[in-house]
């Protein structure tokens, strides 16, 4: 099954599971593939008390290095922070899951540039290897349950040997088309969650310098043009502070930069985009990156707003 031969999804018990990135995303994906059958063999985290949190739950090898984890499974998982961190994982020489990768499948999750995920299925499949990005609009509790939105980007043939092991995965299953396309797809709706997200903190900040009952203003919301999905999820969050992470901060001004680069090479501008990114860049500059994006509203209400990022540009 290994040693370049391909690897077929068809009883996808069968099939051998690595994830490199143990962090809350990673960790919760490795669960939901184990709880519903696929043996998890190998788990590698640059904090190996993470990994092995998760390996004491799903009997996984914690291993030493990246080849190691291409070495024992037959399809791996990468969930990691950024660029630099995908193509260190995929490097071309050292300790690399390139080392191994004839033969194998990677599932690339993180929310990276486009271009990195044609660059990482360009080497991984001069290596005898697969790749394909699939990208999560979705958070930590639905990665748990295996309700992740997904979208899917690489060749249509390796979706569908992967797709099984997709549906166990997620809730709703998009293919859209080759490497680099589903990255862009995701970078543009959390742009627009981004922004959705800062005017939401703005109009609930402006209600609180009102004196308005926030209560009485997020229903108005809801039943108004000014309902949105993070109305939902972010709106209480925000009056009462409470900013517990899923989507933090700086997350959001990363994929907020993706997407704006992106318009610049279509030559597009995109004011409000840019306007929420400097928000979450401020909040960074605050040191609030760390938080949920809910956050973006300590930048908003008067009471809030950190003494270095309370002088308007």
């Amino acid at each position: 099954m290994l040693q370049g031969k391909p690897v077929r999804l068809l009883h996808f018990a069968l099939v051998k599971i690595g994830v490199v990135g143990t962090g809350r995303m990673g960790a919760n994906i490795a669960r939901r593939l184990h709880d519903v059958g696929y043996p998890v063999v190998a788990l590698y985290d640059l904090r190996p008390e993470s990994a092995a949190a998760v390996a004491a739950e799903t009997g996984a090898e914690v291993s030493s290095s990246l080849a190691r984890v291409s070495e024992l499974s037959e399809l791996v998982v990468t969930v990691v922070s950024d660029d630099a961190a995908m193509y260190e994982i995929f490097a071309p020489a050292g300790d690399s899951l390139l080392t191994n990768a004839s033969g194998r499948i990677f599932l690339n999750c993180a929310t990276v540039t486009p271009a990195v995920h044609r660059d990482v299925e360009r080497m991984v499949v001069e290596r005898g290897g697969d790749s394909l990005e699939a990208c999560m609009a979705s958070s930590i509790t639905q990665a748990r349950d295996g309700t992740l939105y997904l979208m899917i980007g690489g060749r249509p043939e390796v979706f569908d040997r992967v797709k099984p092991l997709l549906e166990k995965m997620s809730a709703s299953l998009k293919y859209v088309g080759e490497a680099g396309k589903a990255a862009q797809v995701k970078a543009l709706v959390n742009m627009v969650m981004n922004v959705n997200t800062a005017g939401l903190a703005e109009g609930l900040g402006l209600g609180d310098a009102l004196g308005l009952d926030l209560d009485l203003l997020r229903e108005v919301f809801s039943q108004t043009g000014a309902n949105s999905r993070v109305l939902e999820t972010d709106g209480a969050d925000m009056q009462h502070r409470d900013h517990d992470v899923y989507f933090s901060a700086a997350h959001a001004a990363k994929d907020s930069g993706i997407a704006l680069a992106l318009a610049k090479e279509a030559g597009l501008p995109l004011p409000l985009a840019a306007a929420a990114f400097e928000q979450y860049e401020r909040m960074k500059a605050a040191g609030l990156g760390e938080l949920d994006k809910s956050g973006v509203s300590e930048l908003t209400f008067k009471s809030r707003r950190p003494v270095d990022v309370t002088t308007d540009k």
